[in-house]
């Protein structure tokens, strides 16, 4: 398979049609970034983050561990989340950003990719076995997925993102929405 501007506007287009939490990502991806940015959001509104990338239809994590996980989030003090969240949605390096985020229970490389895509969905990419799973076979990334990632690998398929993006002129969401449906597609 490879990767083409048309393939991924189709299959984006496609998410827009089919995927049952477009509303309210769409909202999100609206709104997260300057309330992020700004300070100017709650405690659920970080949660959602977490909620939104364990509950999304991967397979990859089983009801228990999905709750175990979110639960941890959860237990967090409010403005340890809400001075995470900020710092990383205002500045510093990839790495400065995803390790204030890591200070959290509860957040992992991959959660706090989701967190910097909603922080900023023109720059960053959540990671995931799906979505790197469409890239190794479009062999547009070399290996299967590390699970979870360290960060040496999370900027590398960062940067392959960014790379794609430029490449069909679309921003990292609809980079993202592609890559998810392609994934479903190569599974049937």
């Amino acid at each position: 398979m490879e990767l083409t501007r048309s393939l991924v506007e189709e299959r984006a287009a496609e998410y827009d049609e089919e995927e049952p939490f477009v509303p309210v990502e769409e909202e999100n991806v609206e709104t997260l970034p300057g309330a992020f940015r700004e300070g100017e959001f709650g405690f659920r509104d970080a949660e959602w983050v977490v909620q939104w990338f364990y509950r999304r239809p991967s397979g990859t994590y089983s009801n228990r561990e999905q709750r175990e996980r979110e639960g941890r989030f959860a237990e967090n003090d409010r403005q340890a989340v809400r001075r995470a969240v900020i710092d990383a949605a205002t500045g510093g390096s990839v790495a400065e950003r995803i390790d204030r985020l890591r200070e959290l229970d509860g957040v992992d490389l991959p959660v706090a990719s989701a967190f910097l895509f909603f922080s900023d969905t023109d720059r960053y990419i959540v990671v995931g076995p799906r979505e790197w799973g469409v890239l190794e076979s479009a062999g547009e990334i070399e290996g299967a997925y590390p699970d979870p990632p360290d960060l040496s690998e999370y900027e590398r398929y960062l940067d392959r993102c960014r790379t794609l993006s430029d490449r069909f002129g679309c921003d990292m969401w609809t980079l993202y929405r592609a890559l998810w449906r392609i994934c479903d597609q190569e599974a049937n």
